[in-house]
Parts: structure tokens; sequence; C-alpha cells
């Protein structure tokens, strides 16, 4: 047992030092986000605050239009999710438990634009958008994610462990297939859900590329590009501390986000293991 105690301790002891160094680049912005500008913000003087003040933050909103940023990150991000994991887990139930011509070739042609850099696809992808009168819209980040092979390849691998069984006992009860995706699917792969909104959450409101590709006002940027450009904003004088406050005000919405859905995957997976 004292064997087990050390190697646990040790276990923790790494495992907090690990986190303690991813943390540190947080810590440090969030400490800068409140220092004036007088203060220093290099070496180990940084991680002191003289005087806090809230005045960076009035900065950020002063300098770039963070209500209108913020609502299109929002709109982007919730409407992105909604639909990608509408689509792909439709996609993953119908490659997962139906047989139809072509089926295990469609599948790994999806599998298969995996290895592919999205950012290849830009030239292309911005004359289909042109072509549609979509820059310069937010539907231009919403619809060509609206399902992605690693989402489709995410929720098949969840749907195949799914008894064939409850479908068939569905159908006898009268329920059309898209009851069945509905009724008995979605609530059996809720934690796989909450997984993937997570990670579609966290890549949709930190995406830089595409927004930057097809958004062309300030009114329609995301709040990523706008704080990119914080810099370059107050004619190439903008403070590090509002550069951070502004970093840091990005920051938070996701954190919180991520929490919640953390909690949703916990409550799934002990409610499939009673279940089960």
């Amino acid at each position: 047992m004292t064997k087990k105690k050390l190697f646990s301790a040790l276990v923790y002891i790494i495992l907090g030092i690990i986190v303690f160094f991813c943390l540190c680049p947080i810590i440090w912005m969030c400490i800068i986000s409140l220092k004036g500008p007088n203060e220093s913000i290099s070496g180990f003087n940084s991680l002191w605050i003289s005087n806090p003040t809230l005045q960076n933050f009035k900065n950020v909103f002063n300098i770039i239009p963070v209500g209108t940023n913020l609502y299109n990150s929002f709109f982007t991000t919730i409407l992105g999710t909604i639909t990608t994991l509408f689509f792909c887990s439709l996609a993953g139930f119908a490659f997962a438990k139906y047989d139809f011509p072509g089926k295990r070739f469609l599948f790994y042609f999806v599998i298969a634009t995996m290895l592919i850099p999205p950012e290849v696809g830009a030239v292309p992808l911005f004359i289909i958008m042109r072509k549609v009168r979509l820059i310069n819209s937010l539907w231009s980040l919403i619809i060509p994610r609206i399902a992605t092979a690693v989402g489709i390849f995410y929720m098949r691998q969840y749907i195949v462990d799914v008894p064939t069984e409850i479908m068939e006992a569905s159908r006898i009860d009268g329920c059309g297939d898209f009851a069945i995706y509905s009724k008995i699917i979605v609530p059996i792969i809720k934690p796989a859900l909450a997984s993937w909104a997570a990670l579609t959450i966290i890549a949709r409101w930190n995406d830089f590329f595409w927004p930057l590709l097809y958004l062309r006002s300030t009114p329609k940027y995301t709040l990523m590009v706008s704080i990119s450009l914080l810099p370059v904003s107050d004619g190439l004088s903008t403070p590090w501390p509002v550069i951070m406050a502004g970093t840091t005000f990005a920051i938070i919405p996701i954190i919180v986000v991520y929490l919640i859905l953390q909690r949703f995957q916990k409550a799934g997976l002990s409610t499939g293991a009673v279940k089960g």
C-alpha cells in the first residue's frame, strides 16, 4: 500500500507541475491585463501588480466594437456547432446502421478527405462563396463546415456500438427512421455529442483564418479577428496591457462553455453506465 500511495503521490505531483506550466501563460496574461501602462510587463516583476485597474478593458471597448464582434462570434459558433452536431450525427448514424450501395467506398472517401489540409481548399471555397454572394457574410463561416469528415467518423464509431436490437424493437413499435434517430440514438450518444460540441465550439470560437478570408468589414469581424488587429488598431501604439485585456476577455466565454459541457459529458457517461 505504501508503494501505491507513493506512486499516486508522484503522479499527482507530476500532473500538478504540468498543469501549472500550462496555466502559466493564461495567469500571466490575466495579470498583465490588470496592470497600468507604466508597470513592468517582463521578467518576474510582471507577476506583481502595484495598482490593479480595469481601464485596459474599457480601452478595448473604445478601440473595437466588442459587442458587435462578440455577437458575430456567438452566432457563428453556436449555429455552426448545432448544425455540425446534427449533420455529423445523422451521417454517422447512416454509415453505422444502414446498408446502401457504395457505402464502404463513400465512407472511405469521406475519411480520405481528412488527409487534405483545409487551407488547400481556400481558393476554391472563396470562389464558391463569392459566386453565391456570401463574402462578408457570417453564413460563409457556417455553411462550408456544416459537416466535417472528422465529425462523421467520430459519430459513426460511437453509434456502431449501439445495439441494433433497440432499433428493430423501435420499428416494431411504429417508429420511422428519423424518429429512431431523434428519440433513440441521440439520447444514447449524448456523451459523444457533448465531447464533439466542446471540440467544435473551441475550434469555431478560436477560428482566425476563415473569418479573415471571408469577412471584409469591421462590423462583420468575429471577436478573434478584432483582437488580433488590436496591435495596429491604435496607430501601432496600443499598449500591451490593453492587448492582453482583449485576449483575456476573448478566452473567458470559451472556458466557461467548456466547463459546462464537461459536466454534460460526465453526466452522460454516468447515465450510460447505469442503464447498461
